[in-house]
């Protein structure tokens, strides 16, 4: 077998890839060492800025598979017969830790799918979790500051965790699962994965229903006691990561049921909540869940940094027969998720493999950083136009009329003042040792906390369950006030 020759970048024989260029065996190096200038150039610029939240994270690719007929909601031809397979990349991270963070962290994980659709990609970008902290994107930058380090001793503050969330009562419900026994996932293999927002599918005749996407693991809920997560995360930080990539390198292929939640506009309009506010759930009894596919996850990527670092995600791609919702915190990471990527990835991050679409792209976009391919060749860059041959509008993919109504204005988020139903309701289901294990989570997460924040955070407990907010008092050994 012949020897590759190795080359520069441009394609170029490498003639010594040992030696730079000196003035002399003794001398200075040389600026016309074009080889030595490339190599640490490119190397400067291997990382690029790790993700603001997610940054941490494993992927792979796999198959969504349908399993029933939900026609009658969706005109997306992923969807349009059973038995059909769609491509997907999923990528699972930890929401506030670094890149080089433990995997075993009690923190949400992220649950971003992919789908290559005949029709273009389509994401959906959700956690283990149906709820989150907070429901307007205006305060999400202030609460990923709390999670992250502080400006001047740059640790992390149990103190500005606590303090933020003392001061959001609405977040109480995500707190409720996140201390819970389900708080540390034993890997990506053993958990649930949501939506969490409310989406929604739109079918042929143009009716708009309102979906909540669930993954439910076929490998059974497995969860890790905090001792022992501690512990991987001194000996194995990339726990999570060698458990998935192993399991699909021995052909052990992890599976999820993909289910969804369907409510009407009508019942939308006249439900007792705000059914796109990501801080609740919906009822399951009201609005059971339905079976539509099979997701399997069966390829490791051949390289980390290409396919899945660079992998991006957002909910702004979208194909015909789905859609979002006025959900604040949804219509917020619309913007957000893309306009990160543009920063972080590249103005063309859309035409990296990972993220290119399998089907036909046809579009006026031009240039910009890393432009691939023939960046649009002699085509014109501008419409209307009138060349028959250049892509055209196509009237028959606009989504039905989302009826709006109000004055614009910047309403109260907590004009709803419920934010203690959903916590308590969780906090009676579980038995005595989950409440026992929430209680101890909660209280050793509140080490170091001024007592003053200690007492506003505990009235919400208190509020969501008399003995919620009590167990946890006496476990900090502070009386209630």
């Amino acid at each position: 077998m012949s020897l590759k020759t190795l080359t520069t970048a441009s394609g170029a024989p490498v003639a010594d890839n040992q030696n730079s260029r000196t003035a002399g065996p003794r001398g200075p190096l040389l600026l016309d060492d074009f080889h030595l200038i490339e190599k640490l150039a490119h190397f400067n610029r291997e990382n690029i800025p790790e993700r603001r939240v997610h940054a941490k994270g494993s992927g792979a690719y796999g198959t969504f598979t349908v399993t029933r007929d939900i026609t009658q909601y969706t005109c997306a031809k992923l969807f349009e017969t059973v038995g059909k397979q769609t491509p997907t990349f999923l990528r699972f991270s930890t929401v506030g830790g670094e890149r080089g963070s433990a995997d075993t962290a009690r923190d949400p994980r992220g649950f971003a799918l992919k789908f290559y659709t005949e029709e273009g990609n389509w994401d959906i970008v959700g956690n283990n979790t149906p709820v989150f902290f907070i429901r307007d994107p205006l305060k999400f930058p202030d609460f990923i500051h709390t999670q992250k380090r502080l400006p001047q001793s740059n640790l992390g503050s149990n103190q500005a965790k606590w303090d933020f969330w003392s001061h959001s009562p609405e977040a109480l419900h995500q707190i409720t699962i996140l201390f819970s026994d389900r708080g540390i996932p034993d890997g990506y293999r053993h958990m649930h994965g949501f939506g969490s927002h409310t989406y929604s599918l739109i079918n042929a005749k143009g009716e708009r229903h309102w979906v909540k996407w669930h993954y439910k693991t076929k490998q059974g809920v497995k969860n890790l006691a905090p001792d022992v997560a501690a512990r991987l995360a001194g000996t194995d930080p990339d726990y999570a990561q060698r458990d998935l990539f192993a399991a699909i390198e021995r052909g052990d292929f992890p599976k999820w049921s993909v289910n969804i939640q369907i409510m009407t506009e009508a019942q939308a309009a006249a439900h007792y909540e705000n059914p796109f506010d990501v801080t609740k759930t919906w009822s399951q009894q009201e609005f059971p869940l339905i079976e539509v596919g099979e997701l399997e996850l069966n390829r490791n990527p051949l390289n980390y940094f290409a396919e899945v670092e660079q992998a991006t995600f957002g909910p702004s791609n979208m194909v015909p027969g789905v859609g979002l919702s006025p959900d604040r915190m949804l219509q917020g990471r619309v913007f957000a998720y893309a306009d990160a990527h543009r920063y972080r990835v590249g103005t063309n991050h859309q035409q990296l493999p990972v993220n290119a679409p399998r089907s036909p792209v046809n579009s006026y976009q031009r240039d910009g950083s890393m432009a691939f391919g023939s960046n649009g060749a002699a085509a014109p860059n501008y419409e209307p136009n009138s060349y028959a041959d250049a892509p055209k509008q196509a009237p028959q993919y606009a989504e039905p009329p989302l009826p709006l109504n109000g004055a614009a204005d910047r309403y109260d988020q907590r004009e709803d003042t419920d934010y203690y139903s959903h916590a308590g309701a969780l906090y009676r289901l579980m038995d005595d040792a989950q409440k026992a294990l929430l209680v101890s989570n909660i209280a050793g997460a509140m080490e170091g906390v001024t007592s003053a924040v200690v007492q506003v955070q505990l009235q919400h407990f208190y509020k969501a369950d008399p003995a919620y907010g009590e167990a946890i008092a006496k476990a900090l050994g502070v009386t209630l006030s």
